[in-house]
């Protein structure tokens, strides 16, 4: 299963996240829920990076597994994105329900 857990401040604003685990619907490289929630993750990071010129507080990605965080005072400029991030790791949830599982931290 793929475990997605979001970081949010006390007033709710998304501070980062974090992914891990395999979907398991099929063979490593081949699944598709795993490529979908992978490519999404690090589209929201590297446009964090490379677009907004935002420093992460924390960034690690490795082995299909990924650690991101963003400090408070970022978090304005990167709401839509990490929204937009978590929306569609909703989305994939519903239909794999026994797959991905979404859940929140206050931080």
């Amino acid at each position: 299963m793929i475990r997605a857990e979001f970081f949010a401040d006390a007033q709710g604003t998304l501070l980062g996240f974090s992914v891990t685990g395999h979907a398991g619907l099929a063979e490593s490289g081949e699944d598709i829920l795993c490529a979908a929630v992978s490519s999404a993750a690090y589209m929201t990071v590297n446009t964090v990076l490379e677009i907004l010129h935002i420093v992460p507080v924390s960034l690690r990605a490795e082995e299909g597994d990924m650690l991101f965080r963003i400090s408070e005072r970022d978090a304005r400029l990167c709401t839509t994105l990490l929204s937009g991030f978590k929306l569609h790791l909703l989305g994939l949830e519903e239909q794999y329900p026994e797959n991905l599982c979404v859940s929140y931290t206050e931080v």
